[in-house]
């Protein structure tokens, strides 16, 4: 059964979901979700780990800080190790998708030896990111980026007609029919709709071109990783996974077709069946206290 504790780190209360014993496995959450995107991932691999899913700043029940600038990915990144210092683990397992998994890249480069496997689904290693934002197709896919740069506008289109736009980005982009039930998809909304949470949600736009993000040194990064990504993502082109091998010493990359960019939603069990296949290649190791 799923927990739930708050945990102040970096100067911050965050809301986490916990089931499980054993080395720390941190699942990362997207945009528009919380917690509850890993719902399939917490029963899968609580039996072995002890998961956490934190809902990130400014999500759901964790806090919303009022300043756009406090949702820099440096911040985001302070907010993982803080997590990982507060459940007393020399090193976890990061998981992340979508902006949980910038988050996870960002957390692997400046902390790499807090993480022992890094786990990232459908979002680029970020040299790709920033590199496929240069092509005319990427572009046209990450309009709502740019749109996400006005004030006000963002939150009052998600939020028209109780929040209709949440509901046609999971169900309308899904490709398995049975992958978000009315119950999940009111979860999702009712996250969205606590009082600050679209503004600090749509915040995380607003910083994407800031200098903390724009960094271009990205050396080779030596944490065994593994991408999974599903093939028919209309955000996120499958282009920009092909050279990620270049950044990362070991590198293993799934790719789910038929899939959307909800893969942990979409096809749960292909998802926990190439993150257990990832993971059985490695010695539990870890010193928890």
């Amino acid at each position: 059964m799923v927990n739930h504790a708050y945990v102040t780190t970096n100067g911050i209360r965050l809301h986490c979901a916990e089931q499980g014993e054993g080395a720390l496995m941190l699942m990362l959450h997207g945009f528009p979700e919380f917690w509850y995107s890993w719902r399939h991932q917490i029963d899968e691999f609580s039996t072995d780990y002890k998961v956490v899913a934190p809902d990130l700043r400014g999500y759901n029940d964790s806090e919303k800080p009022a300043r756009v600038s406090d949702y820099q990915l440096s911040a985001l990144v302070e907010d993982v190790r803080g997590l990982i210092e507060h459940y007393q683990c020399d090193r976890c397992i990061l998981v992340g998708h979508d902006w949980g998994g910038a988050i996870a890249w960002q957390t692997a480069y400046a902390y790499p030896d807090l993480i022992d496997q890094l786990i990232v689904m459908n979002l680029p290693h970020p040299a790709k990111f920033f590199e496929g934002l240069q092509t005319p197709q990427q572009l046209l896919r990450s309009w709502y980026f740019f749109f996400f740069q006005l004030p006000t506008l963002p939150e009052w289109a998600i939020a028209w007609n109780d929040y209709e736009l949440i509901e046609q980005a999971f169900k309308g982009m899904a490709k398995n029919p049975d992958a978000f039930s009315a119950e999940d998809i009111n979860a999702f909304k009712d996250a969205a709709a606590k009082r600050g949470a679209l503004t600090a949600m749509v915040n995380y736009y607003r910083n994407i071109f800031r200098t903390d993000m724009m960094r271009r040194d990205w050396p080779t990064l030596s944490i065994p990783t593994l991408m999974i990504w599903g093939e028919d993502d209309t955000a996120l082109g499958v282009e920009l996974t092909h050279g990620t091998e270049r950044y990362v010493e070991d590198l293993t990359l799934q790719y789910l077709p038929n899939c959307s960019h909800w893969v942990q939603q979409d096809q749960p069990e292909r998802v926990n069946e190439y993150m257990r296949d990832f993971l059985s290649r490695f010695e539990p190791d870890y010193d928890s206290e």
